[in-house]
């Protein structure tokens, strides 16, 4: 067995991961990644971080807050976004002191811009808060840390998969995981562990999630009897490039770029006149698809899903354009052979964000029901995590602020029950390995299909009837094509034998991890009979606070599928549910 023992073992290392390493200069870290980490999926985030420096122009923390819940749609849990838009300020702050290369205002100071759905005054109207460097601040974000998470001797363990997380009398004992490198099954030991392991995009044909993205801290967590929170809320982004999915930041939008019809219209201003293109992101997907629908999309009519309508920045100039939008027009020319100076962009939803995940508390802890108990010495932040601080929706550059302030918290808690001996090594399972081993062998010796049909007929049914768009008939159709795609999954074959960088395991392995959030999302999607957020059932239009202002928890069977669903209430401190209007 090769076995590795450290205080702390952070799962993925990405802005959540880096921030949590960077609170613990007392313990034995290990980083576990199955990518490079400078490959990891914040360096994709474009736009910014949110936070209320006023920099530009009158701004507040509690203006910040309100603008999270009511974008949310009232389903985020109140406490958790007050955390966020207060400790968003310093957190951007220490980044900028480690180095981060904010673009900057005339005097010096950290610039910001406009952002959909983040207001002044409560929601008088659009308010300059998103931090940025370009249109490249993810990017930036994860060089600056991974180069202070080595200046601080961080262990790093590149290019290692996660497969299972042990848990012994009741308390997280550590993680395995397989060594992409040379097929070999590692056991790490911990006294806490932190999963930040991203989201699973991947599950959508049409998304701006990388290949990595898909689910592996939220499906290990679910198999080990760990619910998955709001797995039913995931955001559509509305400006992916037509057909590839890549993203073209909100950035552009929040810098003056309108959405335009085949009638050259710029039909936002018809949905939402106060925000118009700045609106959220689920209001403008729907928008995008209603314009589509009724014969506005610039490729055709009716269901033609080949429609698309036009992003269009020509009219900020070639300078603006060169200085604060380079990389998402460079996206365009790469993919569509697009010049977006002078020429409009062709865009459609696409598969962004997980609002669901692992429940944790406010310090970052894994809690494992709807009384909010706790899995002592486990923790999530990140993406893969659920606070609850987007609710039913994401506002825009939120995510890039949840990374760095509850990895923060969740790296700070960890540091003080290190400090007063609260958290020590759990015994380890008998033979930890067993299950990867066993999980590993049938795949070689099974006599079934390859991955590659399944993956793809899940992601097409995911995008067809798990969309921007649902119904219960189409849910119900969806959940059938999925179950049917597990029992096919249970008897998939791996080819190559070979020990040595087996993509062909690893992605048969991330295949059962889609499938798993795949389910989960499906189940709590059909049974949430309402719209919120980025959950749009047509059969149900309408919010419905009696019966669903409440967090799902979906609970995996142990033969597979999903065993339950049970549900915990919504903390609400300042703000009342009301109609959110833009």
């Amino acid at each position: 067995m090769a076995y590795h023992k450290f205080d702390v073992v952070i799962v993925g290392s990405g802005g959540a991961g880096l921030m949590a390493a960077m609170q613990l200069p007392n313990a034995s870290i290990a980083v576990i990644s199955k990518v490079y980490p400078t490959r990891s999926h914040t360096g994709a985030a474009q736009g910014g971080v949110a936070a209320a420096l006023g920099n530009q122009e009158e701004d507040h923390w509690q203006w910040h807050m309100y603008d999270t819940v009511k974008g949310g749609d009232y389903l985020v849990d109140q406490d958790a976004a007050e955390v966020l838009a207060q400790e968003a300020i310093d957190a951007v702050y220490e980044l900028e002191h480690w180095g981060l290369p904010f673009n900057r205002t005339d005097d010096g100071r950290i610039d910001q811009r406009r952002f959909g759905g983040h207001t002044r005054n409560f929601g008088e109207g659009p308010v300059r808060r998103s931090c940025y460097a370009a249109d490249r601040t993810g990017h930036m974000i994860l060089q600056t840390m991974y180069q202070t998470a080595i200046k601080n001797q961080v262990r790093f363990f590149n290019e290692f998969f996660l497969t299972d997380l042990l848990i012994s009398d009741g308390r997280c004992a550590g993680v395995v995981a397989y060594s992409i490198r040379d097929g070999e099954v590692h056991t790490f030991h911990a006294k806490a562990v932190v999963f930040a392991t991203g989201g699973y995009g991947r599950a959508w044909s049409i998304t701006s999630n990388a290949l990595a993205c898909t689910g592996d801290g939220m499906a290990v967590a679910y198999r080990r009897g760990i619910p998955l929170e709001d797995m039913e809320f995931y955001q559509f982004h509305p400006t992916g490039i037509y057909r590839v999915g890549v993203l073209l930041s909100e950035a552009a939008r929040g810098e003056g770029a309108y959405l335009l019809n085949n009638e050259g219209e710029r039909f936002m201003q018809r949905y939402t006149p106060t925000l118009a293109e700045l609106a959220p992101r689920d209001i403008v997907s729907r928008c995008i698809v209603t314009e589509i629908r009724e014969g506005r999309g610039i490729a055709g009519t009716g269901e033609d899903t080949t429609d698309y309508v036009y992003l269009d920045v020509r009219h900020l100039g070639e300078q603006k354009i060169r200085e604060k939008l380079p990389d998402i027009t460079d996206f365009a020319r790469t993919y569509l052979r697009i010049e977006p100076i002078t020429e409009p962009v062709p865009i459609q939803p696409t598969a962004h964000y997980a609002m669901g995940g692992i429940p944790t508390d406010l310090e970052g802890q894994v809690i494992v029901d709807e009384n909010r108990t706790p899995l002592v010495g486990f923790y999530a932040a990140g993406e893969c995590a659920c606070v609850s601080v987007h609710g039913a929706n994401r506002l825009g550059t939120n995510s890039l602020v949840d990374l760095i302030v509850f990895g923060r918290r969740a790296g700070k808690h960890i540091a003080k029950q290190l400090a007063t001996n609260d958290l020590d090594f759990a015994p380890l399972p008998k033979d930890p390995e067993s299950a990867t081993r066993d999980a590993i062998e049938r795949l070689h010796s099974n006599t079934g299909e390859t991955e590659g049909p399944i993956r793809e007929e899940m992601r097409t049914v995911m995008m067809k009837l798990c969309g921007v768009m649902r119904t219960a008939a189409g849910l119900k159709e969806c959940q059938a094509k999925i179950a049917e795609l597990q029992e096919r999954y249970r008897n998939v074959r791996v080819t190559d034998p070979s020990t040595t960088f087996n993509t062909e395991l690893m992605e048969v392995l991330e295949l059962g991890n889609l499938l798993d959030c795949a389910e989960a999302t499906v189940a709590g999607a059909l049974a949430r009979e309402e719209s919120r957020g980025g959950h749009f059932r047509e059969d149900f239009p309408d919010r419905d606070d009696a019966n669903f202002l409440k967090h799902t928890l979906a609970y995996r069977d142990d033969e597979g599928g999903v065993k339950a669903l049970r549900y915990k209430p919504v903390t609400i401190t300042e703000f009342q549910p009301k109609e959110r209007k833009y």
